[in-house]
């Protein structure tokens, strides 16, 4: 597999996949198209879907694949991911989801925000189109209203939105400070602190489809589970929030001069 441009030293895509099925390899092939290196994460899958993956090293691709026994969830897929980041000398990292959502396209122009703002994190703000599912549409608003409470309107337009870009040790140091953030509360915990140690949110608009199950689509998402994860997450958020209001005061002034 021919390298669209020689591997860069960085910034690299992190993939996190649990039984992706066969948008794996279509997620794939996208993303080497646009980026390399780009790290696997198959956290536990059973589903074989991880197989694709072979032909991928085979034919020359920049593909490092890191396999867990054990299902670790999003989060933990991404931390361990981020630890080998951070042993290659990268400095960035963009999680990209496996599931067929995000534009690969935008991997780039992502990056090249980055380059020019090396101290921020780069949020993904979805572009829904007309056919989105109402309930992942309007479901975030709850979740976004608390973000916002959580870091004084700070910037975060985006609780959930899986494709993002993170500076890699300050990143790996949040996770590692805390319990949670493995599961599907990773997005929401890992913005928001990285909020709270001064790293400011850049807005990065994006198209986001969902792939019907007939062409693959697979949602891992447990309605009552994982709701209450994110609003036992909210709530701990919250309080600490209230805990730290003089530092987000300052932090709100700061992050206003440089979005200026």
């Amino acid at each position: 597999m021919d390298q669209p441009h020689p591997p860069c030293t960085t910034h690299c895509v992190i993939i996190p996949s649990y039984n992706s099925g066969p948008l794996l390899a279509t997620t794939l092939q996208a993303t080497l198209a646009q980026w390399a290196p780009v790290f696997l994460v198959v956290d536990g899958s059973t589903d074989g879907s991880d197989r694709c993956a072979d032909a991928f090293t085979e034919s020359g691709a920049l593909l490092e694949v890191l396999r867990l026994e054990q299902n670790q969830g999003k989060g933990g897929a991404v931390l361990e991911a981020l630890k080998l980041a951070r042993s290659r000398g990268i400095s960035h990292a963009v999680i990209f989801d496996s599931d067929g959502q995000h534009d690969a396209e935008d991997i780039p122009k992502m990056i090249a925000l980055s380059k020019k703002h090396p101290e921020a994190m780069i949020l993904g703000v979805p572009i829904f189109s007309e056919d989105a599912p109402a309930l992942r549409v309007n479901g975030r608003c709850v979740g976004n209203w608390w973000t916002n409470f959580e870091t004084l309107w700070g910037g975060i337009e985006d609780s959930l939105f899986g494709f993002r870009l993170y500076p890699v040790a300050e990143s790996l140091a949040v996770l590692s400070s805390i319990r949670g953030g493995r599961r599907f509360d990773f997005e929401t915990q890992l913005a928001v602190r990285l909020y709270w140690r001064g790293v400011p949110p850049l807005s990065f608009p994006s198209k986001v489809t969902y792939p019907e199950k007939t062409s693959g689509g697979i949602s891992h998402f447990k309605y009552l589970r994982d709701n209450a994860l994110l609003f036992w997450t909210h709530v701990k958020l919250s309080l600490r929030a209230v805990c730290i209001l003089p530092r987000l005061l300052k932090l709100r002034l700061k992050n206003r001069a440089h979005r200026a």
